[in-house]
């Protein structure tokens, strides 16, 4: 029942949470502070999922290690993505994805944008709802959590670096109109969206340190499956491909020819 209703109280939180980002983004007429919402949101409220006790017994000896250690995976995940997106954003035009999907509804777009926002409300809920599940996995921390904390950590040097790798290309003027095809972008055409679900396979691990004594474990990996098909497949390299199609052509179909589009592997020839 504990459980219950915090997953009740959660979707509440996300719904209002994107619900605020939809009336900012109308407000100020910048959907690219949608995205810097989401992301602090969803992992605010998943490092305090991850901390709400489940059982009186909780109350009295406060988190256990891996609750605080999913916590902190949290935060430190939203507090990451949400300054990068945010300083994209930051004196820039509207988010082109955005401006795209206002341009395809038309008079419509208000609304659309709204139930757009919650199918994003949804999506977050899936993440920390993995994160209050894997928090909650009996017994001590063990090998498993260890490697979670390496793959962690790998992932979010990783697509810290991508972005670095990114911004340093787009700010030499040199490059303008140009494909970054330098360091990791040319091993993957997005890096960064290899790196980001990695992540989410780092914060589903715990939740499997016992499968047997805890089956429901198993869920926590509908976080990593649902990033990759978001990513890969709807939200993410489709529509940010079709853009670069349009304004880079030919530039962009040998790129495409030479670098695999989500894992990262050596260059074609």
């Amino acid at each position: 029942m504990a459980m219950l209703l915090a997953l009740m109280a959660l979707a509440i939180v996300l719904f209002l949470l994107m619900t605020g980002a939809w009336w900012l983004s109308l407000k100020t007429g910048q959907s690219g502070w949608v995205d810097t919402i989401w992301s602090l949101g969803t992992g605010l409220f998943g490092a305090l999922a991850a901390l709400v006790p489940l059982d009186p017994a909780d109350l009295a000896i406060g988190p256990t290690a891996r609750q605080i250690l999913i916590a902190l995976f949290c935060a430190a995940w939203g507090a990451r993505l949400a300054f990068h997106i945010g300083s994209r954003t930051k004196g820039s035009t509207d988010d082109p994805r955005y401006a795209k999907l206002k341009e395809t509804w038309g008079d419509d777009y208000r609304l659309q944008m709204f139930l757009f926002l919650q199918t994003q409300a949804i999506a977050a809920f899936v993440l920390d709802t993995a994160c209050l599940i894997a928090a909650h996995a009996r017994g001590a921390l063990s090998y498993v959590d260890g490697l979670a904390i390496v793959i962690l950590l790998i992932a979010l040097g990783g697509e810290g670096i991508a972005d670095f790798q990114l911004r340093r290309f787009k700010a030499n003027s040199q490059n303008r109109g140009q494909i970054c095809d330098v360091g990791l972008w040319s091993w993957s055409r997005h890096p960064n969206y290899f790196f980001e679900w990695l992540i989410w396979c780092a914060f589903a691990l715990p939740a499997l340190s016992d499968p047997i004594a805890y089956p429901t474990g198993a869920f926590a990996l509908l976080a990593p499956v649902m990033m990759y098909v978001l990513l890969v497949h709807v939200s993410g390299i489709p529509p940010l491909e079709a853009h670069m199609q349009a304004s880079r052509g030919e530039r962009f179909d040998r790129y495409k020819a030479r670098v695999s589009a989500f894992w990262p592997m050596p260059p074609r020839d």
